[in-house]
């Protein structure tokens, strides 16, 4: 009754308040070597349109990319040096546009909107005074040909290793609770803790297998770059299969049979790790409610990972802070699943 009447009214408000491509307070740094008066206003015109806020000053073009790699921006923008003295000897001053174009949709509406508030300060401008237009150019880094592999790889991985370990190992635990074996497990003298391992290491080699078979497909097939060090990519999917499969025995523990199991696995899960990881619709458009319940989403920062591997060649430095929320999850999930077994033993 629940999964009849609860799972539609879930899917409609997931829906409704996180599918939206509008873009909103996305952060944005500064580089503005002589800050003057019209950089200012060009400044105060972009922060008060409601789509960007104000994440950094920078104070040179060299600290742009360690930006990036510690995701502090979406976009930066640089003034030229002497800005307001070049319009005023009637030369054009320029205003690059850095996008983090390892999400191309986002990236591309960022640069749209900046260059829109940029030619209607222009406008504004000439109708007063009459002074040069100021030239926005853009540049994306990270992927500069907008390629829309580059983003649905890396979060078509997240949920294919998400989905497949999970109910992988939900239904199979499921199975032998309706076909009587598991009983025969609890009453061994096999500890919670032999039973869930025994169940587990088999699904990590077989998933461990998938995973590399993706990411070969997404570099000789789709041409999706590893800039980042391969064996630390292998090291953090295997981290993110073991708390897939961990939530999968979690699942099992409450489910009765293996048709609950998989409706938990599927619908409990794809469409949270879908609309709520950032995988497709940036999550800081969504409401404050559901970028809290994204927290709580583990595709959410295996996919931040893989991005900073892949495509930003980033190391362990830059996602040490997701690398220990994943842990922490794959611990949690553990613990709790020796409980329920425990209290099926007492």
């Amino acid at each position: 009754m629940v999964i009849l009447f609860g799972m539609p009214l879930v899917q409609v408000l997931l829906f409704g308040f996180a599918i939206t491509n509008e873009i909103r307070d996305a952060k944005v740094s500064v580089v503005d070597p002589t800050p003057d008066a019209v950089t200012h206003a060009i400044r105060n015109k972009l922060f008060a349109s409601g789509f960007f806020i104000e994440s950094e000053i920078l104070n040179s073009q060299e600290e742009i990319a360690e930006n990036f790699r510690k995701g502090e921006s979406k976009m930066v923008i640089i003034f030229e040096n002497n800005f307001s003295g070049k319009m005023e000897r009637g030369e054009h001053p320029t205003v690059q546009l850095i996008a983090d174009a390892s999400d191309p949709n986002t990236a591309s509406m960022l640069v749209n909107y900046a260059n829109g508030i940029i030619s209607e300060f222009n406008r504004e401008q000439q109708a007063t005074s009459g002074i040069p237009l100021i030239i926005a150019e853009p540049r994306m880094i990270y992927n500069p040909a907008l390629k829309g592999v580059y983003m649905f790889v890396p979060g078509i991985i997240t949920i294919l290793l998400m989905l497949v370990s999970a109910m992988m190992t939900s239904i199979s635990i499921a199975r032998e609770k309706e076909l009587g074996t598991m009983e025969v497990l609890l009453v061994s003298p096999l500890r919670p803790f032999n039973i869930i391992a025994g169940k587990v290491i088999p699904y990590v080699l077989l998933s461990f297998i998938n995973a590399i078979s993706i990411l070969l497909l997404s570099y000789y097939v789709f041409g999706v770059p590893v800039k980042g060090s391969v064996l630390l990519l292998l090291a953090e999917s295997i981290l993110f299969i073991i708390l897939a499969l961990s939530l999968g025995i979690f699942i099992s523990t409450i489910a009765n049979n293996q048709q609950t199991a998989m409706m938990l696995s599927m619908f409990a899960m794809m469409l949270p790790t879908i609309l709520l990881s950032g995988f497709i619709f940036p999550i800081e458009n969504m409401p404050e409610v559901l970028q809290w319940l994204s927290l709580a989403m583990p595709p959410r920062w295996f996919i931040l990972i893989i991005k900073s591997i892949m495509l930003k060649g980033s190391g362990i430095t830059y996602f040490w802070k997701e690398t220990l929320i994943l842990l922490f999850m794959t611990s949690v999930f553990i613990l709790a699943s020796i409980r329920k077994f425990k209290i099926r033993l007492a």
